[in-house]
């Protein structure tokens, strides 16, 4: 048996251009709250059960992972966030009256099984899904 049991994202680090705009994204338009601010240039975000760090390029720990990803490469594809409600409508509202870019809503397999999604980008580029309750769930372990 391994020791290691994964049962959700602990927390996911972003290098961002321009933390202003990181945090209008993930602050004011997703609604998540500033847990903690390291001098070190570290803010962590508070996303449910998990939390998103994010690190300016320009600060000491930032500058330590080279330069800021370009549009033509990310070191990262995507993150999903479990939402505790899924209300397409409201939140494709509440998107687009913050200017913010999305896709389709869809049927998507996550960790949990099928159910809606929508994908979106932040400022830095990175996609983002937001991921509703699983509508098909996963029955089986693998």
């Amino acid at each position: 048996m391994n020791p290691i049991e994964i049962n959700a994202i602990d927390h996911v680090v972003l290098r961002v251009k321009d933390l202003a705009a990181a945090l209008a994204f993930y602050r004011d338009t997703l609604g998540l709250v500033i847990e903690r601010e390291l001098d070190i240039g570290l803010v962590q975000l508070r996303a449910g059960a998990s939390l998103i760090d994010l690190v300016p390029v320009s600060s000491p720990l930032g500058s330590a992972g080279g330069p800021a990803a370009a549009s033509t490469g990310h070191n990262m594809d995507h993150f999903a966030l479990e939402l505790t409600r899924f209300d397409a409508d409201a939140i494709c509202a509440h998107l687009d009256t913050h200017g913010v870019v999305h896709g389709d809503v869809a049927q998507r397999y996550g960790a949990k099984g099928s159910g809606p999604s929508i994908y979106l980008k932040d400022p830095d580029g990175n996609t983002v899904e937001l991921k509703g309750a699983a509508t098909d769930p996963r029955t089986s372990r693998v």
